[in-house]
Parts: C-alpha cells; sequence; structure tokens
C-alpha cells in the first residue's frame, strides 16, 4: 500500500491559524470590547444631555459611566494586533 503524503498547507491560512492559536476569539472580544464601550458613550452623552436640560445627576452614576468607558477602551486599544516586526 503507497503512503500517502500529506499536500503543503498554503503559507496565508498556515499564518491565520497560527494567529488563532496565539489569541483564540480575538474578533469576538474585540466586538464585545467596542460594544460596551459604545454603550458607555452613549450612556454617558445621556448624562450630558440630561444635565445639559437641567436635570440632576449623581456623581457616583458619572463615575460608573466614566470608568466603564475608560475600561472598555483600555480593553479593546490592548487588544488591538501587534505591529509586524522591522527584523
Amino acid at each position: 500500500m503507497p503512503s500517502r503524503q500529506p499536500r503543503p498547507l498554503d503559507p496565508e491560512l498556515r499564518a491565520r491559524l497560527l494567529q488563532e492559536v496565539h489569541a483564540p476569539w480575538r474578533g469576538l472580544r474585540r466586538a464585545l470590547w467596542f460594544a460596551l464601550s459604545a454603550s458607555a458613550a452613549i450612556g454617558l452623552a445621556t448624562m450630558a444631555l440630561r444635565v445639559s436640560a437641567g436635570g440632576e445627576l449623581g456623581s457616583g452614576d458619572l463615575l460608573i459611566q466614566v470608568g466603564a468607558l475608560l475600561l472598555f477602551g483600555l480593553l479593546l486599544w490592548r487588544d488591538r494586533s501587534p505591529r509586524p516586526s522591522d527584523s
């Protein structure tokens, strides 16, 4: 029985698979961080509109929204794709 040689893997496919192995679920994580950042930004904008209309705003609520925007923005920024090295 002749042995079958495996076909060589396409280099682009191999690079994508290796990237997925090193950072699994990156696309899903980035979508989640983006959605949560957008939600915090919309909440902050809503609070700003409420204050501009003369409404009251609790300082705790403002801190939560600003903290959420900073946290999820930082997570989105840290989960970015690494730059290709120049070496």
